[in-house]
């Protein structure tokens, strides 16, 4: 895809960076390079939370640049794959990356072949083709890749590498001792339509796990916070410390402290359930 397609297919037009960066935290890129591409993606999955409140709230999830913006950069709110990347390939345009849209089959606890469910980012660099994605939650990475077979890259004592599989590339991830993977894709370039479709499966879906389990994430290279439903668990290293979401005001409490997510008194989900 050439960069004016790219720029067409993510939206770029419009995008507030000095918004965006002072969201995130992230320092104003000079020039495309490995090294801002890897900070500007630490930055966000630090920063902007992985969730799918809205749909548990009813929200339709709309992919359009001015309502992302307004939802994870200015009400501060965070989102699952579609969202998030599709404003990270936006900023990534407007400093000038060379970015090309794809669509990824997750692979973690599958037992049969699943849809192309996710989003990430194909950047070209002089460097090389790097792979960033701030949409992915779980044990994603928190920098971006660069595309190479098996080369391994840690950080602490999580780690991950790409394999391929005939025209397939997998991203495995390393996280208790083992090499697993997370989900695997094509170098085919997507398009606004693809994932329209795609978010329109996994937001209304009655058996799609982002209709059926609330979600949050932040991840820095040594912690990340994950909620999931009621169990709330802290990550330093390989050890896990896991609470339990008591009632709905606690889980209000949680997501406010821990996430930065916050929401008027009295805000009830579909999911969890609670007794």
């Amino acid at each position: 895809m050439s960069t004016d397609d790219a720029r067409d297919a993510t939206g770029t037009n419009g995008i507030d960076l000095g918004a965006y960066l002072e969201r995130t935290g992230a320092p104003a890129p000079l020039a495309p390079s490995a090294e801002a591409l890897a900070d500007l993606q630490q930055a966000h999955v630090g920063a902007v939370p992985f969730e799918n409140l809205d749909i548990l709230l009813g929200c339709p999830i709309t992919l359009d640049l001015e309502t992302l913006q307004a939802k994870l950069v200015t009400a501060r709110r965070g989102g699952y794959c579609f969202e998030q990347n599709t404003l990270f390939a936006a900023v990534l345009e407007r400093v000038g990356f060379d970015v090309t849209p794809l669509a990824a089959r997750v692979r973690v606890g599958a037992t049969a072949v699943r849809a192309r469910t996710h989003m990430l980012l194909h950047v070209d660099l002089p460097e090389g083709p790097f792979v960033a994605d701030v949409g992915f939650g779980a044990d994603g990475p928190v920098r971006s890749l660069p595309l190479q077979e098996r080369r391994e890259h840690w950080i602490g004592s999580t780690g991950h590498r790409f394999r391929k599989e005939d025209d397939l590339w997998v991203l495995e991830g390393n996280t208790e001792g083992e090499w697993l993977d997370l989900y695997a894709f094509t170098l085919e370039p997507q398009y606004p339509i693809d994932f329209e479709m795609a978010n329109h499966f996994t937001s209304t879906y009655p058996r799609s796990a982002f209709v059926n389990t609330l979600v949050a994430q932040r991840s820095w290279p040594e912690r990340r916070v994950v909620l999931r439903n009621r169990d709330f668990v802290v990550r330093e290293g390989r050890v896990a410390k896991t609470t339990t979401v008591r009632d709905p005001e606690h889980l209000l409490d949680v997501l406010d402290r821990h996430f930065g997510l916050t929401f008027p008194p009295g805000t009830r989900f579909s999911r969890p359930e609670f007794q």
